[in-house]
């Protein structure tokens, strides 16, 4: 049966992709560019190329592209053809690669020769030239990992947890309030809740998938309501400058209360924990799990011995020091100490605005080589490994991460091929529309455009790079509608990011969990959808009411009201 799937979605997507050619092929125009006429939301410049960066700061630039389906819907089949894809055929490296090749043929005009150079030139190098900061970090907490487990703190760490949590319940709990804790950075999030919590869960016979909803679900949500995280900054310096009345951060923590997804995501989790029942998908794999003790984790090559010398604080003092140099390195970059790494001194001992000026792709890495080099020093001043041990381990840690490390370079290659395509202006113009519309309803609408391009393009930083500017355009500077708009902007970016096969967030968990991409994907989804659906609800009333204390009471209860319903129809279902 899988077999006859693979060859009837392939089927789909060779006939797919002959009517495009078709298509394009009766409508093509030999001669002329296609043009695109757009304000630059910064200055009102011209100058402004496919990046949306002007060269000048007078009246209104104009794109050009050379492909044809430019700036229109056909921007955004490549990626969903590629989510599609995986979601039938269980196989996300040629999913994506399927995504790749499309946006490419797409952009060339389906001329092969242009576009091999636009995957190449302008996907698959830049991605690994742009990712490679966060690859080195995951190699660095690969290798860590391996330390840790090789000394026996893991080991050690789970008899402890054995003694201290004593239920399925707790352990899923517990894994919650790490990931709430751990709200600097949502990559850092996802692989260090993966490595301290895999011991307990297991324990437990949580399943890897489950684990891996779990941290993608205390990853980004949990950061996009922290004010002092990487998301945060992101947020703030994209509102920075636009016609809101108050400065970027201010708008952030102005706009928390209102980030329904996140909110109603912890009392999914927290519910869902105590109530102690699973649907859709995820339901078979923690049956399975709780029935047979297969946690459907990913085969590991070889399976070592407990090493009797580790102890607790083999794990928790390489994590915890993890914390405090990642945290330093992002400060450090963005330039808290004096000068930040482009030399610019505007941040100098101001923390908010470093981490609002900081990349976490450079201050990750250069905390993560010194907390690696403090564990090994650490490890063999313990005498618990010897130093051979200590070099096995590093190679190891990188081939444990070789899968995530190569589908996230596929993932940033189809996300170029979308931007090239200006999929970013067609949803731009897709929300002037609605503004002239649906005012009313607004805050659902900008909820609902920010999940779905989030979720095609797996990013949320993009998306509310995107919308932040067109909401502050719409609402009036310093109202409540504002405020409001904002936080359905990010809500929404945060949904779409949190389930999309093609997130590198989503990546991350499957990778921090050690579970299958796809398996992770697939059972989170429905959870994803169940919250996204009561969000919809609570923006509609927040447009109206424009109350945050009404918005949530009606969104809190109507949350545990949809899970006191779904466990009961699943209990009849049992029955």
């Amino acid at each position: 049966m899988n077999s006859r799937r693979k060859i009837l979605a392939v089927m789909l997507l060779v006939v797919m992709a002959v009517s495009l050619l078709s298509v394009c092929a009766l409508a093509a125009d030999d001669g002329d560019d296609v043009a695109k006429s757009i304000t630059c939301t910064t200055c009102n410049g011209t100058g402004i190329s496919q990046g949306e960066e002007c060269s000048a700061c007078e009246g209104t630039g104009e794109i050009t592209s050379t492909s044809r389906m430019a700036f229109s819907f056909w921007a955004l089949v490549p990626p969903i053809v590629a989510i599609i894809l995986a979601l039938i055929t269980k196989e996300v490296y040629s999913s994506l690669f399927v995504g790749i090749l499309l946006g490419a043929l797409f952009y060339s005009n389906f001329n092969p020769i242009t576009g091999l150079d636009a995957i190449i030139n302008d996907g698959m190098v830049p991605a690994v030239a742009d990712s490679a900061g966060i690859m080195l970090f995951l190699v660095i907490l690969g290798a860590m990992v391996a330390l840790i487990n090789r000394a026996g703190g893991s080991a050690a760490f789970g008899r402890w947890a054995e003694t201290h949590i004593k239920t399925r319940a707790g352990a899923m709990f517990a894994t919650f309030l790490l990931g709430v804790l751990i709200f600097v950075d949502d990559y850092f999030n996802c692989l260090t809740v993966g490595s301290v919590m895999l011991p307990v869960t297991d324990r437990h016979k949580i399943s890897r998938a489950k684990l891996a909803y779990l941290i993608d679900a205390t990853a980004a949500p949990v950061c996009m309501i922290a004010p002092i995280s990487s998301w945060a900054a992101a947020v703030s310096s994209t509102a920075e400058g636009l016609d809101t009345g108050i400065s970027g951060i201010q708008l952030f923590i102005k706009a928390i209360p209102y980030n329904l997804y996140s909110l109603l995501t912890f009392i999914f989790i927290i519910a869902l924990s105590f109530m102690q029942f699973d649907y859709g998908p995820m339901r078979a794999y923690e049956r399975k799990a709780r029935e047979t003790g297969d946690l459907s984790a990913l085969e590991n090559a070889e399976d070592e011995a407990v090493n009797p010398k580790g102890k607790v604080i083999d794990l928790l003092l390489p994590v915890l020091v993890l914390i405090a140099v990642c945290t330093t390195g992002m400060i450090y970059v963005g330039g808290f100490f004096g000068v930040d790494a482009w030399g610019g001194t505007d941040c100098a001992g101001d923390f908010i605005g470093a981490f609002g000026n900081t990349d976490a792709f450079i201050g990750l890495p250069w905390g993560g080589i010194i907390a690696l080099l403090f564990t090994v020093i650490y490890l063999l001043l313990r005498r618990v490994i010897t130093f051979k041990d200590a070099m096995d381990c590093i190679p190891k840690g990188f081939n444990a991460m070789i899968s995530p490390i190569l589908i996230l370079t596929l993932a940033v290659s189809l996300k170029a091929t979308i931007t090239s395509l200006g999929a970013s202006i067609y949803v731009h113009d897709l929300m002037e529309g609605a503004a002239a519309t649906l005012y009313s309803m607004l805050p659902a609408v900008i909820f609902v455009v920010a999940c779905i391009l989030a979720f095609a393009s797996g990013t949320s930083w993009g998306t509310f790079g995107i919308l932040i500017p067109i909401v502050t355009a719409i609402f009036p500077a310093s109202s409540e509608l504002l405020i409001i708009g904002i936080s359905a902007c990010c809500a929404g970016a945060v949904m779409g990011d949190h389930c999309s096969p093609i997130s590198d967030t989503s990546i991350m968990a499957s990778a921090g969990a050690q579970c299958d991409h796809l398996e992770h994907v697939a059972t989170q989804i429905p959870y994803v959808l169940t919250v996204a659906g009561v969000c919809v609800v609570g923006f509609i009333v927040a447009g109206f009411v424009q109350n945050v204390y009404i918005t949530w009471a009606v969104s809190f209860a109507l949350m545990l009201c949809v899970l006191f319903v779904i466990r009961s129809m699943e209990r009849r279902k049992a029955a």
